[in-house]
């Protein structure tokens, strides 16, 4: 077996101190890197290389580095988590790239993810957001047996496709419009589809579109991009679920 050989990339990667209006991107170049290594190890590496040589390491989120917590989120080459479907920023791998390659690197850009530096964002906005009705609270004592409430299999399968939304904010970076009515959409099918959250089903879809609104986001115009770019594959159709239940919530709130 022939030994894989490492590579150098050249980077282009978005610098902007907290509080600065205006940023910019740049160059560095980083030798040596293991085609096996994760992007974010080879981040890790740089950050490595700019301390020693005195300079200021380059700020990313990460925390699980397993593709289910959604908080690395980075624009590569322009597309939200790289142009690899289907995964998260740390489950991309530097075999990905060629020797040599140059690689853009930005953050989220919408007007709700303001930047708090570099390539970090706030994505507070969708904490605020579940805040307003993305849960539960109807009391329903101790856990139930599994069985006892029939649920459709297809029913329980897309309730589960659409809980599968780890709320990392790619969806709102690849719209035009940065719209966040797939991440919306994921959390209001997860119980619209279930009879446990029919219950306040009506309140929830209205308070939660409402507070969409009013932290910035866009409209969606079905192009489509975020269903692309989701690393967990979401379904454009939750937003077709999602305007259903607003319309049948409005028509009962005359």
């Amino acid at each position: 077996m022939s030994e894989t050989k490492n590579i150098t990339v050249h980077l282009r990667i978005w610098r902007q101190k907290q509080g600065e209006k205006k940023g910019r991107f740049v160059k560095y170049s980083i030798e040596d890197i293991s085609p096996h290594s994760s992007f974010l190890e080879m981040m890790d590496l740089l950050n490595e290389k700019l301390i020693k040589s005195g300079e200021e390491p380059i700020e990313f989120d990460s925390d699980c580095r397993e593709g289910i917590c959604g908080t690395c989120g980075q624009v590569i080459d322009g597309v939200a988590h790289s142009k690899q479907k289907a995964i998260a920023t740390c489950q991309l791998h530097m075999r990905r790239f060629k020797d040599g390659q140059t690689i853009t690197v930005e953050p989220f850009r919408a007007r709700a993810f303001p930047i708090v530096k570099d390539l970090v964002i706030d994505r507070g906005a969708f904490d605020r957001i579940i805040s307003t009705g993305g849960y539960i609270t109807a009391n329903t004592g101790s856990a139930p047996d599994a069985n006892a409430i029939p649920i459709p299999k297809e029913k329980a399968d897309l309730a589960m496709d659409a809980a599968a939304c780890i709320g990392c904010g790619a969806c709102v970076a690849a719209c035009p419009n940065a719209s966040a009515s797939l991440f919306l959409a994921a959390k209001i099918s997860q119980y619209a589809l279930l009879p446990q959250g029919r219950p306040e089903a009506t309140r929830r879809v209205m308070a939660m579109i409402d507070k969409m609104d009013s932290e910035g986001f866009g409209n969606c115009s079905n192009h489509g991009e975020c269903e692309a770019v989701c690393p967990k594959e979401i379904s454009i159709s939750n937003i077709a679920r999602m305007r259903r239940e607003f319309l049948k919530a409005a028509l009962l709130a005359r």
